[in-house]
């Protein structure tokens, strides 16, 4: 069984995704914490597969079925769904080393990962990082030497808008890829 949930404080109108996306599970913590909030999402996987969606992102046209279709093949990997790299374009759709992982506005992780992925999250070193949530990932899939599936065009893009978590972040970080259609 595959979840679906999205990761928000409740500062944002999630309503749109609600309408767009069947049984999809929201995870919201009191705190404005990236991190705690993602280990909650881990918690919410139950020994499922999942797919991890970020509150501030725009959906391709039928997203929760075009997803599927994508990990169906592919249910054992690491799959992105969103990325900035200029190799999106020159390449397409690849596999790139799991250090190099960055972005979690859509990423799926299969159930055996969430599950490691929630133990090895409470012994990572956080100190320094705002969110960290990514670099988290990187550290696990390097440690584990496992590279992930960058799907393109993507399914998902970035919502020109200032982050909640670091307001210094630009809020220019779309897709080069990204079709709604």
């Amino acid at each position: 069984m595959l979840k679906i949930i999205m990761r928000t404080t409740g500062d944002r109108d999630i309503g749109e995704y609600l309408s767009k996306i069947n049984n999809l599970l929201i995870s919201r913590i009191q705190k404005r914490d990236a991190y705690e909030n993602f280990q909650n999402a881990l918690v919410l996987t139950k020994g499922h597969n999942a797919v991890y969606l970020e509150d501030d992102i725009i959906l391709c046209d039928d997203f929760e079925r075009r997803v599927k279709d994508i990990i169906k093949p592919h249910e054992n990997e690491v799959i992105q769904f969103f990325s900035m790299r200029k190799d999106d374009i020159a390449i397409g759709t690849r596999y790139i080393n799991g250090a190099k992982f960055m972005m979690m506005q859509c990423v799926y992780l299969p159930a055996r990962i969430n599950a490691e992925l929630l133990e090895y999250s409470y012994t990572w070193d956080r100190t320094g990082h705002i969110a960290g949530v990514d670099l988290m990932l990187a550290d696990y899939l390097k440690l584990k030497k496992i590279k992930y599936l960058n799907i393109c065009p993507n399914l998902v893009d970035h919502k020109v808008s200032k982050s909640l978590i670091d307001p210094r972040r630009s809020s220019k970080r779309q897709s080069l890829t990204f079709r709604e259609a």
